[in-house]
């Protein structure tokens, strides 16, 4: 597969020429955009389990990450408040760095089987309040730090993705064996999978126990 190159004369440059490649937005789309949390963004924000963190360091470069835990695990501080309780994870500390850098984030909630979201934007600080870290512990652990975000816009947004990729629809899951375990994946990418198959198994196994604690 060679190198993709793009074409200069197709390479969009600017936001003048973006929108004039699209209609104009619809009304309701502009306003449905508010500045604080509103009951239905504290429901839906309530009853979600899993989110996307968006953030960026000064060079522009991008992370997302997945953030996930019983629903609701995301505080609400106040109308304009949110803190998400740091698990324990690989210590990468991508997004945390990103934060440090640059507080902007973006945040896509999700609750399995809607098919609308919920989209946050805001500023984000790093706090270790013990006060605050306390409330959002899990099985007696108080996570270390958590990621507090003041919001500066929230909206739902429609299922037109969701609905398009099928993502709740059991007939469109796919097989998780057809592709190697995520253990097998990483060693393959770095220092090399075991050969032995018992071994490889093992590490599975490991990794399944690492879930589970």
């Amino acid at each position: 597969m060679g190198d993709f190159e793009i074409k200069a004369e197709f390479a969009v440059q600017d936001e003048t020429a973006l929108r004039a490649l699209f209609p104009d937005t619809h009304e309701l789309a502009v306003k449905k955009v508010l500045g604080a949390l509103d009951p239905h963004a504290c429901d839906f924000i309530s009853r979600s389990p899993f989110l996307c963190l968006g953030t960026q360091d000064l060079d522009g470069r991008a992370d997302v990450s997945p953030r996930g835990d019983h629903a609701g695990f995301v505080r609400i501080l106040d109308r304009n408040t949110l803190a998400i309780p740091d698990r324990p994870g690989n210590n990468r500390l991508d997004s945390l760095s990103n934060i440090v850098a640059n507080p902007g984030v973006g945040l896509l909630f999700i609750i399995p089987g809607y098919d609308d979201t919920l989209r946050v934007n805001g500023r984000a600080t790093i706090v270790n309040d013990p006060e605050l870290l306390e409330t959002m512990s899990v099985n007696g652990r108080a996570p270390k730090i958590a990621i507090v975000v003041k919001v500066r816009e929230t909206f739902l947004h429609c299922a037109k993705a969701f609905r398009r990729s099928h993502l709740w629809d059991p007939e469109h899951h796919q097989d998780r064996s057809e592709m190697p375990s995520l253990v097998k994946m990483i060693l393959d990418q770095t220092t090399g999978a075991p050969d032995d198959e018992n071994e490889m198994r093992k590490l599975d196994e490991r990794l399944e126990d690492d879930y589970r604690t």
